[in-house]
């Protein structure tokens, strides 16, 4: 009840009541008081400005800071992380032009390892040791086995620069375009042929298309870093433009109206590599003026897309050696 705390031989517990109080005691004065200039949208925490300037930061960490791509992709036209230790060697082993070679701190030492520290030294290539939490960010799975190899993105030719580059060595264009080809593998094998037959160059669709990531370098065996790789915005329009310069665009497909024991591969040439579920796109078929059909024994239908490529220009090299 109230007045108790005045009865006589009662004792009053500091705290335990605050008594009677007179106005606010100057809280709503305070709450009224400035409190400065509102923040900058990028300086509030969880504004989507903000959001989106760390994201930014991360994407140009040099050392590939911030959330990465799902395994197996990339982001577009932005270094990549070549993970485990297989990979690592096969890609150093193949000339692939690495950035920086990661290490975690206290990873189990092998010959693997030791011969990737050992290579990206004689290459000149960074090595960092790293964390093992920072190396799992970075590879967004942790499946790295305590290493990692970031790979810039591929510099991409002009188509122009591939006839050029046959111009300047006076000889006849030798040129493959892929149409549907989305395996890295299969364009890696694809570059690999192309320069082992004397061709000039490969050229791709800017969309909907294989792009040479390290999957692709490891599979050329390096001859990426010796043949141009251009990228087509159209590739119709790019076929289309080297007919008109005197290129013959030839199309591969198994059902082809030319077999390629009857084809003359002496004049300057595209060779049109579909992929083989879809084969090629019908803009480009209808751009071909000849589709060639690789003559085969047994019962097999098709070929895999990169090895029906190596045949046709082999065969093209032969003739040319004649």
């Amino acid at each position: 009840m109230a007045g108790n705390s005045q009865r006589r031989g009662a004792i009053r517990k500091g705290g335990t009541k605050k008594g009677q109080v007179v106005g606010s005691g100057g809280q709503r004065r305070r709450g009224l008081e400035a409190r400065g200039a509102t923040p900058k949208a990028e300086d509030r925490p969880y504004h989507p400005a903000a959001r989106r300037a760390r994201a930014a930061a991360k994407a140009a960490d040099p050392r590939g800071g911030g959330r990465r791509p799902a395994a197996g992709r990339k982001a577009e036209d932005g270094p990549e992380m070549v993970l485990g230790r297989n990979p690592v060697v096969e890609c150093l082993r193949a000339g692939v032009p690495a950035t920086a070679l990661y290490v975690a701190l206290g990873a189990e030492s092998d010959e693997r390892l030791k011969e990737a520290v050992q290579r990206s030294a004689e290459m000149g290539i960074s090595i960092l040791e790293v964390s093992r939490s920072e190396l799992d960010r970075l590879s967004a799975n942790g499946m790295h086995q305590g290493i990692g190899l970031q790979v810039p993105p591929y510099r991409y030719a002009h188509p122009d620069d591939l006839l050029a580059r046959a111009a300047e060595n006076h000889e006849r264009p030798l040129l493959v375009a892929l149409d549907n080809i989305s395996d890295p593998r299969n364009l890696g094998a694809v570059i690999r042929s192309v320069a082992a037959f004397g061709g000039h160059g490969v050229v791709i669709p800017q969309r909907r298309s294989a792009s040479v990531t390290a999957v692709a370098w490891r599979t050329s065996a390096g001859a990426a870093a010796r043949l141009p790789v251009a990228r087509a915005t159209n590739l119709t329009r790019t076929l289309k433009d080297w007919q008109s310069r005197g290129v013959r665009v030839v199309g591969l497909d198994a059902g082809g109206d030319t077999n390629l024991d009857d084809f003359d591969g002496t004049d300057p040439v595209v060779v049109v590599v579909g992929s083989e579920g879809k084969g090629l796109s019908r803009l480009v078929r209808e751009t071909c003026d000849a589709v060639l059909s690789i003559p085969m024994a047994g019962d097999v239908e098709s070929l895999n897309a990169s090895v029906a490529a190596g045949v046709v220009l082999a065969d093209i090299a032969r003739q040319r050696r004649v």
